[in-house]
């Protein structure tokens, strides 16, 4: 099994007809993950690298079946592709814009939710089960069919820390995104990989700002019943200093590294503080 995406996903590419979104699109695609048509509006009845294209999401859904899309528009118009894709009835929508206004994102969140929509970002390289489906923006050669859920708000962090597993590879391997507001939060891809047969051991990428891995580690002291491994990126940041992602700031006094490597202490969580420390860790714990 894995989470969240597989074999069977069936993707619709909201802006693929964009540079961006044509790339992507054919990655992929080449990667074995079943895109079975685009949208662009004003563009419907072309094809892209062999994939149909529609006017509509609802469109596209009807005639393929699709049941997830990844949204490759500019983030101005990202919240309205993510109306159409829950007004669709999809059940997953990846958003990689960067610059989605927070407040929209609170508004589409709950309209979202309201019809079983899941949003994975914004902000986010979206997913990978490695050998069944790629919904998203990350190389395919970092990753390697294995049983490490990786959860991460970091981008290329999140690369680093999947080759590290070694020969344990990953189930399945979640960019959540930086931003302050976002669809699916840490404590979600918990819940999904500590249910998930495959997952035998998770890795939990945080970094600096907010108090979501507080919560995550106090979820897995009360619930888990795997192995949890901890990495939090900016343990060097001067305080106050905005370190890339929008939810990347300590305010307050709250959000610091030590703070949340303590909270992962507390919950039994094993803070590593390499990437290479993890595959001697792994065949600790497995």
């Amino acid at each position: 099994m894995s989470i969240l995406i597989d074999e069977k996903t069936r993707v619709l590419v909201q802006g693929i007809t964009g540079r961006d979104g044509a790339f992507h699109a054919q990655a992929m695609k080449s990667y074995g993950t079943q895109v079975v048509g685009g949208v662009t509006p004003g563009k419907g009845g072309q094809s892209v690298e062999g994939i149909p294209v529609f006017d509509s999401v609802a469109e596209a859904a009807r005639a393929t079946g699709a049941d997830a899309s990844i949204i490759f528009v500019p983030a101005a118009f990202a919240t309205d592709a993510m109306y159409e894709a829950a007004d669709g009835g999809l059940k997953l929508v990846v958003c990689v814009a960067e610059g989605v206004p927070t407040l929209d994102m609170v508004r589409v969140l709950e309209y979202c939710r309201g019809r079983g929509t899941r949003v994975l970002g914004p902000n986010c390289p979206g997913a990978i089960s490695p050998g069944k489906a790629k919904v998203g923006i990350m190389p395919a050669a970092s990753f390697a069919r294995g049983c490490v859920g990786v959860v991460s708000r970091s981008g290329t962090l999140t690369y680093e820390i999947a080759a590290n597993t070694g020969d344990f590879g990953q189930s399945t391997v979640i960019g959540i995104g930086g931003d302050p507001v976002i669809g699916t939060s840490f404590l979600d891809c918990l819940e999904l990989f500590n249910a998930d047969p495959e997952t035998r051991a998770i890795v939990l990428v945080g970094e600096i700002g907010g108090t979501d891995e507080e919560r995550a580690a106090d979820w897995v002291k009360r619930n888990c019943r795997k192995p949890v491994f901890g990495f939090i990126a900016g343990q060097t940041a001067p305080p106050g200093k905005r370190m890339g992602h929008a939810g990347a700031i300590i305010s307050g006094g709250t959000g610091t590294a030590p703070e949340k490597i303590a909270a992962f202490e507390a919950a039994g969580i094993e803070v590593i503080y390499e990437p290479q420390e993890l595959p001697g860790r792994l065949a600790a714990k497995l």
